[in-house]
């Protein structure tokens, strides 16, 4: 980023920050000198900055966020095979495939809620449970409250509409469930403070067995008489509840609800609870009066609770497409639309059936791109998002958030497999990012490589493998591995580099007087057709193992062959004949006598030439990277080096050494 272009943040009483793009998901954030009117301590800070590296997506550290991404990408793939039959089949499997999502969003919340528990119970500050785990349990708590209602409204659509029995199920908390333990933990349930707001808390959700088991537990309930409780137990008893596939239509169920709060009005005018005030307001409750929800409102947490408790006993037969009359009313009773949060917002949307501006808010509001890329992939699925909805450049916004999805999981070292099969599911521009994210990927370990390899083998991105293999060699080779490096290079298929490896081998051959990875040369097969340097690396092995298992004459032949043949490099060519030596000294003729002049012929193209620039070259002299980087642009070439006065004289004292003893094996031949 251009210094001109770099944005500035002004923190209210405080000096301007400026921020720089660093590698990965982070910012460079440091003190600006913008401000004009500073102390000259601040000066001097501004002169020297500190620098803060600020990162987000740091929350894939935690083993709950990984648990989130990995389980719920095993459902991400099982959903893109579900066949487009149609029909009643497949929209079930959607919806089980939602209620997948959200039971590991759930048993995420109940990890994070279990350790909190164990460390309040451990009562030391040293094992207190971070702030972020709270937050994470809090964002995660509105992810399945969001998801859960998309869930009702958009893809388990009922005939005729009725939902109420769904957002029932939708609003039930843990604040009921709060009130059910202390009454349970007291010694007299009855006696405890949350009797009664249990009881209050329950009705609303319309919990009615519940309520009914919490009033049998009081003492005035006397068994086997008519009295106020049995009246309100036999009222609860008889209250219909709508069920759609017990073949139960929505007009049969508004005429059994009519006449059961007609009687539960005729209980109430006739005065039957007077005596009890708590089973009175329960009554008015069931009678639906406007003003007792009010008198409710400490046990509905929120507006969305109350909503869906005033719609149960006032219209509990409401169609999905009206519940977005009634959400005002509510909210109205919460402090206005002034108390709203981005939660909030989102959730009116989704009342109002407008599924893009829910994942809009979404994205904008809950930080992380987990939640609406999985969600719009399943609403796509469902048929949700047909209507013709294009980011830019022709993407359609399931494939938008998929990408930006998988780049925020190319961002962590150990989750970029996950984020592929994500990328080769966006059908537009998904291999595109792919191509250009292996590019970029680090490779730390040959197994991470190997991994990515592989990955590019599957997929068919032959440039992208070939590349991998390239860099993994070159690294190799820098490490001093040279099996490694001849491995990756073997991959990679690259004649020119597999030459320059050979030349190592054969330099520290030249060295030490023996090959290493020995493993790796002797099983080259038809891998050392790459290059003819390779292949002389191959053969001359091969000729050490025939020597070394005792068929000189095939050794005798390779030996021969690699040298008329030109496969030999010239300045390893003195190398060569004297590897002949011990053949020729044998007590057994080992060379024809059409083979030793073979040989002659060789030695004296050497002496011949003994001053050229071929012969001046030393075979153990190690290649430096100035030739590796010509060899890699220009193909390979002769290393420069003058040879010494000794080194010369040496070399002399070879030739007449392998020439004396051809004359021996000639002399041999010919009698």
């Amino acid at each position: 980023m251009a210094a001109t272009d770099t944005p500035t943040t002004e923190i209210p009483g405080g000096w301007n920050l400026t921020g720089h793009w660093a590698p990965g998901s982070g910012i460079l954030v440091h003190t600006s000198d913008s401000q004009l009117r500073v102390s000259q301590e601040a000066s001097v800070h501004c002169q020297n900055p500190v620098l803060h590296e600020v990162h987000w997506g740091a929350d894939f550290q935690s083993l709950i966020t990984r648990k989130l991404i990995n389980e719920t990408h095993a459902i991400f793939m099982d959903l893109q095979h579900v066949p487009d039959s149609g029909g009643t089949g497949r929209k079930a499997s959607l919806i089980k495939f939602s209620r997948r999502y959200r039971s590991v969003v759930r048993a995420c919340i109940l990890d994070l809620e279990e350790k909190s528990d164990a460390s309040e119970s451990l009562g030391d500050s040293r094992f207190k449970v971070p702030p972020s785990s709270a937050s994470q349990r809090q964002l995660l708590t509105v992810i399945e409250t969001v998801w859960h209602l998309c869930e009702i409204l958009f893809i388990e659509t009922l005939p005729g509409g009725a939902v109420l029995h769904h957002l029932l199920e939708w609003v039930q908390n843990g604040h009921a469930e709060r009130y059910i333990r202390e009454v349970l933990q007291h010694p007299q349930p009855y006696d405890s403070p949350s009797y009664w707001p249990a009881i209050y808390s329950l009705v609303l959700q319309g919990r009615v067995n519940d309520v009914r088991e919490l009033l049998a537990q009081h003492p005035e309930r006397q068994a086997g008489e008519y009295d106020e409780f049995a009246s309100m137990d036999e009222l609860l008893h008889k209250m219909p509840m709508y069920q759609l596939y017990m073949g139960q239509s929505l007009a049969e169920f508004t005429m059994k609800w009519s006449h059961w709060q007609q009687e539960c009005k005729h209980r109430l005018d006739d005065q039957t609870y007077a005596g009890n005030a708590h089973l009175q307001t329960i009554c008015r409750v069931l009678c639906g009066e406007e003003q007792v929800f009010d008198e409710m409102i400490d046990y509905c947490k929120t507006w969305y609770q109350l909503l869906v408790a005033k719609l149960l006993y006032c219209n509990p037969a409401i169609k999905s497409f009206d519940l977005q009359y009634h959400t005002q009313a509510c909210i109205d009773k919460f402090e206005g639309n002034g108390s709203l949060h981005s939660f909030d917002r989102i959730l009116l949307s989704a009342f109002e059936f407008d599924v893009y501006d829910v994942i809009k808010k979404s994205s904008e509001a809950l930080g992380n791109w987990w939640f609406v890329a999985h969600l719009t992939d399943l609403l796509h699925h469902c048929g949700q998002l047909d209507s013709p909805h294009v980011i830019s450049h022709s993407i359609s916004l399931r494939e938008f958030l998929i990408l930006e999805y998988a780049a925020s999981l190319m961002s962590h070292h150990s989750l970029w497999r996950v984020a592929v099969d994500y990328l080769l599911h966006c059908p537009v521009y998904g291999r595109a990012h792919l191509e250009e994210y292996i590019e970029h990927l680090p490779l730390e370990t040959d197994k991470k490589a190997m991994k990515v390899l592989r990955l590019c083998e599957d997929v068919e991105m032959l440039a992208q493998a070939q590349s991998i293999c390239k860099t993994m060699s070159m690294n190799a080779l820098r490490n001093g591995r040279l099996g490694a490096a001849l491995a990756w290079c073997l991959r990679s298929k690259d004649s020119t580099f597999a030459a320059f490896i050979s030349e190592r081998f054969l330099t520290e051959y030249c060295k030490s007087g023996g090959f290493s990875n020995l493993d790796l040369i002797d099983n080259l097969g038809s891998a050392m057709l790459l290059s003819d340097r390779l292949t002389f690396l191959g053969k001359y092995r091969e000729f050490h193992k025939m020597y070394e298992e005792g068929n000189f004459h095939e050794a005798a032949n390779l030996l021969i062959s690699l040298l008329t043949s030109k496969l030999a490099p010239q300045r390893l060519w003195l190398t060569l004949l004297t590897d002949t030596l011990p053949l020729l000294e044998h007590k057994e003729v080992i060379f024809s006598s059409a083979q030793t002049y073979e040989l002659m012929h060789c030695l004296e193209a050497i002496r011949l030439s003994f001053r050229t620039k071929e012969y001046l070259d030393h075979p153990d002299k190690e290649p430096t990277d100035e030739p590796l980087i010509r060899t890699l642009t220009q193909g390979p070439g002769p290393q420069s080096v003058k040879s010494t006065k000794a080194q010369e004289d040496e070399e002399r004292d070879r030739i007449d050494l392998i020439r004396l003893a051809l004359a021996r094996n000639l002399s041999r031949t010919i009698l």
